[in-house]
């Protein structure tokens, strides 16, 4: 489709009737602290707390009666879903949504609420996404695409549109213009043009609408695009100059969970995408703790993926003094995630550290090594005693970063105690703060994993129920907290003769694993 016809069917789509036109706040400790200009456009604050309702209700309003009549079916994880249902309230439609079965459980009732059939399906979007192609069919239902529809594209394009014109009125209000209001719009100090505006991607509706305008209007504004490293498949796609499909794709930010991007989505990125970035998780709870404290808004993850993006970029290409926009897409956060994010936020941040450090069992080590760390804060602290000679601790510090980590980690081993940092180790972060080590002499021929899991109920039963009885677990270790997907440490004693069956369970039961036998924090803690 021609760019021009994209800029028409934004600059004329129906949003107005269900969705406000967001603030575009600044953020004055973020921006201080990257030292640039950072402003976000605050779509978590529309009704269904996402931007996602935008491009559901143009794309629908557009239906004709008879399409309307028979009613709509979209696939969703989440966000999507509330932007069809409000959408089919307002217009007196049925809806049926399929969501993944990893969706959060407040996303789900905010669905029903507004009166849309849910249907649990799948473990991500690209399943309840083909179990929807299959209800389409039987029901006679119209499909609403998440991303890939020119009418849902020119919906969320409008944010594109909302952010140029909001900025250059904030800009006119402080050269003395007379703009008139406009929502959302405050004034700035330092007004200059925008350098990048930072995106979201799941399947690319929203970067590709608001890319297509801005590109149009204002094509030396950079767009960033922002994936995590796990959920990666515009990156991969665009690297590979066709639509690449992932085999498995991360759960934490649920809301761009999508194996496959869209072809019009993927088009238009092509054409208009200047970058995309990849961020971790701890640099996704980092930025929900950025946005917080400048707004008192808790995101949901991918509501948080343009702001983590914005700071991973801006270090790494050491801009300064720079206008950044961030779209911060969400805010159906689950409650029960919080922990999750607020543990991972200080590594996230970098100023936690985490170390495996071994003592002599002698009077006055432990004092000795509490000396070393001065006035620094200690987050977490486990012990186990080794032998008569050595004891293990694991120790989380509060550090000014990384390094200020490593000269740490440094004047331990100046101290004569063998120190291993494991501040960037899953194992050590996900499970061995939670528990106490030690190897048993009755654990003969184990064999340690690290599995990743669905949270749903019949999981961990499929593990149990897939192992051989043969084979004896030594060492368990889950705790939930808040994702959505479960994190097992598995120890299993597994004869070397039964080494094929071992690698025939692990391919057939599916869940994404890492043997960490013989690993650094294996030898130290458990072996």
């Amino acid at each position: 489709m021609p760019a021009n016809d994209y800029l028409r069917r934004i600059l004329n789509a129906r949003v107005y009737d269900v969705a406000i036109e967001t603030a575009l706040d600044p953020a004055p400790r973020l921006s201080a602290r990257l030292d640039n200009r950072v402003l976000l456009k605050r779509e978590d604050l529309q009704s269904v707390f996402s931007f996602k309702l935008r491009g559901a209700y143009n794309k629908m309003v557009h239906l004709d009666r008879a399409a309307r009549a028979r009613g709509v079916i979209a696939a969703s994880a989440g966000n999507h879903a509330q932007g069809v249902a409000l959408a089919a309230q307002r217009l007196g439609c049925r809806a049926v949504i399929v969501m993944p079965v990893t969706t959060p459980q407040l996303k789900i009732d905010a669905v029903r609420s507004r009166g849309a059939e849910v249907v649990l399906h799948g473990d991500s979007y690209s399943d309840a996404y083909t179990h929807a192609l299959t209800l389409q069919e039987k029901r006679k239902l119209t499909f609403v695409h998440p991303f890939d529809d020119p009418d849902v594209i020119a919906g969320q394009g409008t944010i594109g549109m909302e952010i140029l014109r909001q900025h250059h009125a904030r800009n006119g209000a402080n050269t003395g213009a007379n703009t008139g209001a406009n929502a959302g719009a405050k004034l700035d100090a330092n007004p200059a043009p925008i350098d990048a505006i930072f995106v979201p991607i799941g399947g690319g509706g929203l970067i590709a609408g608001v890319a297509a305008y801005v590109k149009a209007v204002q094509p030396e504004v950079k767009i960033i695009g922002v994936q995590t490293v796990d959920s990666d498949a515009m990156a991969r796609s665009l690297a590979a100059g066709r639509r690449v499909q992932l085999a498995e794709v991360g759960l934490f930010s649920d809301g761009t969970a999508v194996r496959m991007v869209g072809k019009h989505t993927f088009d238009l990125c092509r054409r208009y995408v200047d970058e995309i970035v990849t961020v971790d998780t701890d640099a996704l709870c980092a930025a929900i703790k950025d946005v917080f404290q400048d707004t008192r808004s808790i995101l949901e993850p991918a509501g948080a993926l343009s702001v983590a993006g914005c700071k991973q970029y801006a270090a790494s290409k050491r801009l300064r003094e720079r206008t950044l926009v961030a779209i911060t897409s969400g805010a159906n956060m689950n409650f029960d995630r919080l922990r999750f994010v607020a543990e991972r936020a200080e590594v996230g941040e970098q100023r936690e550290a985490l170390f495996a450090v071994t003592l002599p069992e002698e009077r006055g080590s432990f004092k000795r090594f509490c000396a070393l760390l001065g006035t620094r804060a200690i987050t977490e602290f486990n012990y186990r005693i080794s032998d008569a000679a050595t004891a293990h601790i694991f120790v989380g510090v509060e550090t000014a970063g990384r390094d200020d980590a490593r000269a740490l980690a440094r004047s331990f081993e100046q101290a004569g105690f063998a120190t291993s940092d494991l501040t960037d180790d899953e194992l050590a972060k996900e499970h061995l703060r939670y528990m106490v080590g030690g190897h048993s002499p009755l654990a003969v021929d184990e064999r340690v994993f690290r599995f990743e899991f669905p949270e749903r109920p019949g999981a961990l039963m499929r593990f149990l129920s897939a192992m051989s009885p043969a084979w004896n677990i030594s060492l368990f270790h889950y705790r939930n907290q808040g994702s959505d997907y479960g994190r097992i440490l598995v120890g299993m004693q597994a004869p070397k003769r039964d080494r094929g069956a071992l690698r025939r369970f692990l391919a057939d039961l599916g869940y994404q694993y890492q043997e960490e036998t013989g690993s650094g924090a294996y030898r130290l803690f458990l072996g």
